[in-house]
C-alpha cells in the first residue's frame, strides 16, 4: 500500500530514536525525524482516514470534536468550546456556525452575557453523533492501528504527557498555522 510518503515510512520507522533531535547546529536533521513535522503527519493521516471512513456524515474531525463535546455537555458557550478543544475563537465560530447551519447545532444568545453565545446539540445532531460514533471511533483505531495494544497505551500516555505539559499554548496566536 502506498503510504503518500515515498515509501520511506519503513524506513524512518527503523531509525534508532536517538537521531530524533541532532546533536547540534548544523548537525543532519532530515524532516522525518522531526517530532513536529510528524505530529503534522499523523494528523493528515488522522483526517484522511476519518475522512475516508466518516464519509457519509458529512461533518469534520473538529466538527465532531465539537459535537461530541456538546452532546456530552448538554449546553456550553463558545469561548468554553473553543479553550476544550484548544481552537481559537474565531475557527470554533465558524465550525460551530455550520454546524448550526445543518441543523445538528443551536445557537442563543446568552441569558448572563449578551455577547456570549450558548451552544446546544439539537436532536438531529444528538442522533448523527450516535449513528456515527462507531464509525468515528473506527478511524481513531485505525490510525493506530499499526502499534500493538501496549504501544498504542504507551503512545497514547505519551501523546497526553505532551499535551498537558504544553496546555498553556491555548491562545490564538500559539494555535494558528
Amino acid at each position: 500500500m502506498e503510504d503518500g510518503f515515498d515509501g520511506r515510512a519503513a524506513k524512518i520507522a527503523e531509525r534508532p530514536a536517538a537521531r530524533a533531535m541532532p546533536a547540534g547546529a548544523g548537525a543532519s536533521w532530515p524532516l522525518e525525524d522531526r517530532p513536529g513535522f510528524l505530529a503534522r503527519r499523523l494528523h493528515q493521516i488522522h483526517v484522511s482516514l476519518f475522512s475516508e471512513r466518516c464519509a457519509e456524515f458529512r461533518i469534520t474531525p473538529l466538527q465532531y470534536s465539537l459535537l461530541s463535546l456538546l452532546v456530552d455537555l448538554g449546553e456550553a458557550d463558545q469561548t468554553t468550546l473553543s479553550n476544550a478543544i484548544a481552537l481559537d475563537r474565531t475557527t470554533t465560530t465558524g465550525a460551530v456556525k455550520r454546524l448550526e447551519a445543518r441543523g445538528l447545532v443551536s445557537r442563543t444568545t446568552s441569558a448572563t452575557d449578551r455577547r456570549a453565545q450558548t451552544c446546544r446539540p439539537t436532536q438531529a445532531g444528538r442522533d448523527l453523533h450516535g449513528a456515527m460514533e462507531g464509525t468515528a471511533r473506527d478511524a481513531h483505531a485505525a490510525t493506530i492501528a499499526v502499534l500493538s495494544p501496549a504501544e498504542r497505551e504507551v503512545f497514547v500516555r505519551l501523546i497526553k504527557k505532551l499535551t498537558a505539559a504544553h496546555a498553556q499554548r491555548r491562545d490564538s496566536a500559539d494555535l494558528k498555522d
